[in-house]
């Protein structure tokens, strides 16, 4: 597998202040959930499994459904195997989902940002993105601890 194969990175705006980048292969889907609900729901049904869901933007001005079309984006995250959360969801919020190559010589790394279940930040076309701590949050929810706070 070439080099590129691993820098291709799924852009998943969580909220206004909480952009992430994760590895493609990190990411089972991304669910269109119809709603007439303005926040996302607490779980969805995924290919036969109860997936939880977490919303980081739950009190913010970033919209999680789309008006028009009536339903909002979960992207379903693939956790380890053997971790008692095998799935979990993410509440996508805003038009800024995409998929990007990271070019090293366009990314300025920047000191912790003080997010909870963060590893990185950095600067990339003028946007900052965080790398999720995947693992952490896994075992977070699998515990039922709040994430969010």
């Amino acid at each position: 597998m070439s080099d590129n194969a691993f820098r291709c990175c799924v852009l998943l705006p969580c909220s206004s202040e909480r952009s992430w980048v994760v590895p493609q292969r990190c990411l089972g889907e991304i669910v269109t959930v119809p709603s007439s609900d303005e926040q996302p729901p607490t779980e969805i049904d995924w290919r036969g499994q109860v997936v939880p869901v977490i919303d980081f933007g739950g009190n913010d001005t970033l919209p999680w459904r789309d008006h028009r079309g009536g339903a909002g984006l979960i992207a379903v995250m693939l956790g380890q195997r053997d971790e008692q959360c095998q799935y979990f969801g993410v509440a996508v919020r805003g038009g800024a989902l995409g998929v990007s190559d990271l070019p090293e010589n366009d990314i300025e790394d920047l000191p912790d940002t003080g997010l909870d279940f963060t590893t990185a930040a950095f600067r990339m076309n003028g946007n900052v993105y965080h790398v999720p701590d995947l693992l952490a949050l896994q075992r977070a929810i699998g515990a039922g601890d709040a994430v969010i706070r």
